[in-house]
């Protein structure tokens, strides 16, 4: 069965250097498809489809990848993609997770979007979780993971720091 992994920056001022690229573009060597909630699929796809459409940009590996791997966005209020390579999934978004990961493929990512990731913590469905933290998001107050109903048991694996003072911390389940 296909994971679900998570990779979410979690700073208040979303700094980013090319280390942080590099270990996203490592992220996705085992991606074919990239899901959003409606929020995020409608900033996320067109911006790095934009990068992906300049090579002076610096970012125009990654936006290449973000643009070659197939979007599914979760919403019940689009209906029509207005994006290339993009689905739209509307429904149960648990029935809905539960049908792509059992489907043949690599693993599945998720980028973002706080209050979809929030539902998909919810309701157990992610299986790995690559936050990139920067020490300034403390007490910020992001509300991913917050209420949880039950504790959340997650296990590091690892610990990567960044040299704009993000860590990649991923844990497993």
């Amino acid at each position: 069965m296909r994971k679900l992994k998570l990779q979410m920056n979690i700073a208040p001022d979303n700094k980013w250097d090319s280390g942080m690229s590099d270990f996203s573009i490592d992220n996705l060597k085992n991606v074919d498809c990239i899901l959003h909630g409606r929020k995020t699929g409608e900033g996320f796809i067109p911006y790095w489809a934009e990068v992906a459409s300049n090579p002076n940009e610096s970012d125009h590996k990654l936006g290449r990848l973000f643009a070659d791997i197939p979007n599914v966005i979760f919403s019940n209020t689009l209906k029509v993609s207005k994006w290339d390579n993009t689905t739209i999934i509307g429904g149960d978004i648990k029935e809905g997770i539960k049908a792509l990961k059992s489907k043949k493929g690599k693993d599945i990512i998720v980028y973002g979007g706080d209050s979809f990731v929030s539902s998909l913590i919810q309701q157990d469905l992610i299986d790995e979780f690559y936050l990139l933290v920067n020490p300034v998001a403390i007490g910020n107050g992001q509300q991913t993971f917050n209420p949880l109903k039950n504790d959340l048991e997650l296990k590091l694996v690892n610990c990567k720091p960044f040299a704009c003072g993000t860590v990649l911390l991923c844990y497993t389940r």
